[in-house]
């Protein structure tokens, strides 16, 4: 076989379960859901839409027949692009681009300097952005916890300031109250210059989580709504614990937790035709011996995987859950747990991965899991970058040149490619073990404790000016009159 010598092509590693039969298969019966077991829906804006729209609606009880749910999927953009906070464009959210995202939501820390377990604060919020900021393999961010010292129906403001003015990714956040979220929005606009250069690069993605199996509250429906109509992207973020909150087999729960994403799409779509909107399903695995949500599990990415197969058959962005443990601390089951979900994910073809940094089987955030998540994404990604294969690669010159019993070390050929093939650790040890032993023989959990030191020593996000941020906090302040 000839070798076209200007030819280059890029062999990348891909996972994909199902067939097309069964794509269809589990799209149907999320159709079937929608359809013949319906929502509960309290919110009556929404079900008012939906009754205009053509569906049934009973009380609060409202099935969607399957012309409406494809209608909504024809008018919903099928990717977007995100930006940095000073308007750069970042992320392509869309195909099979994965980028890799903090945790979030913790009531508890596991503390970035002393490794000690506290109720989230603020200031630990501060730090972990400027670290996520710092690391180069985190792409986005999202709060980092949920505080426990400031007052609750205010604190996603003051979550969504100690997150905006520590880094200048891309961000995620949660909200607890339409209003709230009205307010985020706000603060958004004050640092984009405005709420139209916000829409045109927004930087910041709202992520809705209706409630399963088949609930959608009012205060959820309100804050999406909230997005919709300022027409910025946000995230259906239903969870489905099989065997507790949906059907204990995977293709099940997968099937209601489709449904419980494509309804929230719908009503989106019936409020603003062409809002964007992800359809996004998280996957919690039960522990059947413990009654405890894990975060670590295979399943999670097997069911993850089945739904954003389905999603990319509508050109719809998907959404992951990766880089967390249900460990206490930073060991072999650590690392094991988050490097199988972050490669597995990240072969599916997954777009917005996030909880990177979640301990205790999502109880906790952990700076210390996030700079070794980072390590991992490092690795995960020079693996999906795969192998080019081109004329210069397959170097047949260079071998001709070396011949039986030489070596490559003096080749120009080499300097010229070990970098960009060779992907290099940074906390991982590849010293022999007596330099090892004279360095201090430290493991993993040190040199992350060190790295994190330097990075905290080091790296500032350019600041907000002075201006903007006195805009924020007067924003904040009026919200917690509001809210209280």
């Amino acid at each position: 076989m000839a070798i076209q010598t200007n030819a280059t092509i890029q062999a990348t590693p891909r996972f994909q379960m199902l067939r097309s039969d069964q794509i269809h298969a589990i799209a149907r019966a999320a159709f079937d859901i929608m359809g013949k077991v319906g929502f509960r829906m309290l919110h009556p804006g929404a079900r008012d839409l939906l009754k205009k729209a053509g569906a049934i609606v009973k009380d609060d009880r409202v099935k969607v027949p399957e012309f409406i749910v494809t209608g909504c999927l024809a008018t919903a953009p099928k990717g977007w692009t995100l930006y940095s906070r000073s308007g750069e464009r970042a992320l392509e959210v869309t195909g099979r681009n994965s980028y890799f995202g903090t945790s979030t939501a913790s009531p508890n820390t596991k503390d970035a300097l002393t490794g000690e377990y506290h109720p989230t604060t603020v200031e630990d919020l501060s730090r972990a952005a400027r670290i996520a900021d710092a690391l180069a393999n985190i792409d986005w961010v999202m709060p980092m916890g949920s505080c426990q010292d400031v007052p609750a129906n205010a604190a996603d403001l003051h979550e969504f300031f100690a997150t905006a003015t520590n880094t200048t990714k891309p961000i995620v956040f949660l909200n607890y109250t339409p209003r709230g979220t009205e307010l985020v929005y706000e603060m958004a606009a004050e640092i984009a210059g405005g709420l139209e250069a916000l829409q045109e690069r927004p930087f910041l993605v709202l992520y809705p989580e209706s409630i399963s199996p088949l609930l959608f509250p009012e205060e959820v429906v309100a804050r999406m709504f909230v997005a919709a109509d300022l027409w910025m992207p946000q995230m259906m973020g239903p969870t489905i614990q099989p065997g507790a909150t949906g059907p204990i087999t995977l293709a099940g729960g997968v099937a209601q937790g489709l449904a419980e994403s494509l309804m929230g799409l719908v009503i989106c779509q019936l409020r603003k035709p062409g809002c964007p909107v992800g359809l996004g399903c998280n996957i919690g695995v039960l522990d059947m011996r413990r009654g405890l949500l894990g975060v670590g599990a295979p399943e999670i990415s097997l069911g993850l995987a089945i739904q954003a197969e389905v999603a990319q058959h509508f050109g719809l962005p998907t959404w992951g859950l990766a880089g967390a443990t249900d460990a206490k601390v930073l060991d072999a089951q650590a690392g094991a747990e988050a490097a199988f979900n972050l490669l597995a994910q990240g072969q599916a073809g997954l777009n917005l991965i996030h909880d990177v940094g979640y301990m205790d089987m999502g109880m906790a955030c952990a700076v210390e899991q996030l700079v070794m998540g980072d390590e991992v994404i490092g690795m995960v990604k020079r693996y999906l970058r795969g192998v080019q294969v081109s004329a210069d690669t397959l170097a047949l010159e260079i071998i001709a040149k070396v011949g039986p019993g030489g070596n490559y070390l003096q080749e120009m050929h080499t300097c010229q490619h070990f970098r960009s093939e060779l992907w290099q650790p940074e906390l991982f040890t590849r010293e022999s073990y007596g330099n090892w032993m004279n360095t201090g023989a430290k493991d993993t959990e040190a040199r992350v404790r060190e790295k994190i030191m330097r990075l905290l020593e080091t790296h500032q996000a350019p600041p907000l000016p002075d201006k903007i941020r006195q805009s924020l906090t007067a924003i904040i302040a009026r919200g917690e009159k509001e809210l209280a």
